[in-house]
C-alpha cells in the first residue's frame, strides 16, 4: 500500500514553503515517526515524519521546490524490512575507503605541509589544481596565493526563506520607521559582585545559571513601566499602548536571527528568565521554534556583545517601537568618587520610532536602565 506524504498545515498568514532537506532518498527504510524533510517558511522550519513503516517509493517535490500545504511531496510504500547490516562487511569497507582516499589524494594533490594545506583551505583552493614548485614538487604558499590571485571563482547560494523574510522586514522597518539611536554607557560592577557572590548557589538552587541577560529583561521592564510609550506600538493613526511586558529576545542561528519571546516578563524572577532564554536558544539551534514563540513582543533585546560589537545601531524589530541593543563587556579606567578606578563597562544603544517616541522619552529611558543596572536593588525596592 502506497500513502502519500504531503505539506503539512503551513503556520497563519503563511502560503507557501520550500523543500529544505530530504534526509533519505528513493528505495531507503523509514521507520514510523522517522523525519522524513524539512519543510523551510519564512518563519520556521518544519518537520514531516513517515506516517509508517516503509519504503521511501518516489520524492515528488526535490530539495529547493517551493510548495503549499497539503501538497504531494513524496511517496511511501507500507511495508518491508530494515536492510540488515553484515557485521563482516563494516570493518573491511572502512578500511578500504580510508586507503583508496589516501591513494587518491597521493595521485592527485601535490605534497604539501600543514601550513600551505591550511593556506589553501583559507583560500578555498583544491590542492588537486596547484601546481607546486617546491622541492620533489611540493605545494608551496607562493604556490597557493598565486593560485588565489588567478582563481578567481564566486559561489552563488540561495537565500534561506528565514533570510530572505528577515532581509524583507529590516528594510520594511527602516522604509516604514524613523529610526534614530541614542547611546549611554553602564558600569555593571555590582551586576558582576551578585553574579560572582552567587553563581555557584543559583545553579545549585535552580539548575540554570545566572548570566547577565536576565538582569537586562527586569531592568527594562521596570525602565518600560515607567516609559509606556517605549513598550507601545503605531496601528495606523493610533498608538496601542500594551498593558504587558512580552520581551523579545534575539537569538543568531545558522539560519538567520531569530527572536523568540519571554511572555509577561514582569511576572518572572530571574531564574524564570534564564531557564526561558536557554531553553528558546536550544530550540532555536534545533529549528524546533513554534511561530507563537516568535510572535507578538512588544520590545525586544538584542546582544551583539556576545560576539564582541563594542557598538551598533540595532534596527527595531516591527511593529515594535524600539529596541535595546546590548555590547561588549569592556574593562575601562573610569572616574568614580575622583579616583581613576578599572570597571567592566558597557555601551548600551537604544534605537526608537522617533513618529511616537521623542527624544526627551528615548534619552530619559536609557538612562533609567543605566541607572537600574549600576544598582540593581532598586530593581527589587522599587526606586
Amino acid at each position: 500500500m502506497t500513502i502519500e506524504i504531503k505539506v503539512p498545515v503551513l503556520p497563519e498568514s503563511v502560503t507557501d514553503a520550500t523543500v529544505a532537506t530530504w534526509h533519505k532518498k528513493p528505495g531507503d527504510f523509514v521507520k514510523r515517526d522517522e523525519n522524513l524533510v524539512d519543510i523551510e517558511t519564512d518563519k520556521v522550519m518544519l518537520e514531516v515524519p513517515s506516517p509508517v513503516d516503509g519504503i521511501l517509493k518516489s520524492i515528488v517535490q526535490p530539495q529547493g521546490s517551493t510548495v503549499t500545504a497539503s501538497a504531494v511531496i513524496g511517496i511511501v510504500e507500507e511495508g518491508g524490512q530494515a536492510p540488515a547490516a553484515t557485521p563482516a562487511e563494516k570493518p573491511s569497507e572502512k578500511p578500504a575507503e580510508k586507503s583508496e582516499e589516501k591513494t587518491a589524494e597521493k595521485s592527485q594533490a601535490p605534497a604539501a605541509g600543514p601550513s600551505v594545506r591550511r593556506a589553501a583551505a583559507e583560500q578555498n583552493i583544491d590542492l588537486s589544481v596547484v601546481k607546486g614548485t617546491g622541492k620533489d614538487g611540493r605545494a608551496t604558499k607562493v604556490d597557493v596565493l598565486q593560485m588565489s590571485n588567478t582563481a578567481r571563482l564566486d559561489k552563488r547560494v540561495p537565500m534561506t526563506r528565514l533570510r530572505a523574510r528577515i532581509a524583507e522586514r529590516l528594510l520594511e522597518a527602516q522604509h516604514n520607521a524613523a529610526i534614530l539611536t541614542t547611546f549611554n554607557e553602564v558600569n555593571l560592577q555590582a551586576v558582576v559582585e551578585i553574579r560572582e557572590r552567587y553563581k555557584d548557589q543559583f545553579q545549585k538552587v535552580h539548575g540554570v545559571k545566572l548570566g547577565f541577560m536576565s538582569f537586562f529583561v527586569k531592568a527594562a521592564v521596570e525602565a518600560l513601566k515607567r516609559f509606556p510609550v517605549v513598550n507601545a506600538s503605531i496601528d495606523g493613526t493610533d498608538v496601542v499602548y500594551h498593558g504587558y511586558f512580552d520581551i523579545g529576545v534575539a537569538v543568531s542561528t545558522e539560519r538567520g536571527l531569530v527572536v523568540p519571546i519571554i511572555r509577561d516578563a514582569d511576572t518572572l524572577s530571574l531564574a524564570d528568565i534564564e531557564k526561558a532564554i536557554v531553553s528558546y536558544g536550544e530550540k532555536a539551534r534545533d529549528n524546533k521554534l513554534t511561530v507563537e514563540e516568535m510572535t507578538g513582543g512588544t520590545f525586544t533585546i538584542s546582544n551583539g556583545g556576545v560576539f564582541g560589537s563594542l557598538l551598533s545601531t540595532p534596527i527595531i524589530n516591527p511593529p515594535q517601537s524600539a529596541i535595546l541593543g546590548m555590547h561588549n563587556i569592556v574593562q575601562r579606567p573610569i572616574a568614580e568618587n575622583n579616583q581613576v578606578v578599572i570597571r567592566p563597562m558597557m555601551y548600551l544603544a537604544l534605537s526608537y520610532d522617533h513618529r511616537i517616541i521623542d527624544g526627551r522619552e528615548s534619552v530619559t529611558f536609557l538612562r533609567t536602565l543605566k541607572e537600574l543596572l549600576e544598582d540593581p536593588q532598586r530593581i527589587l525596592l522599587d526606586l
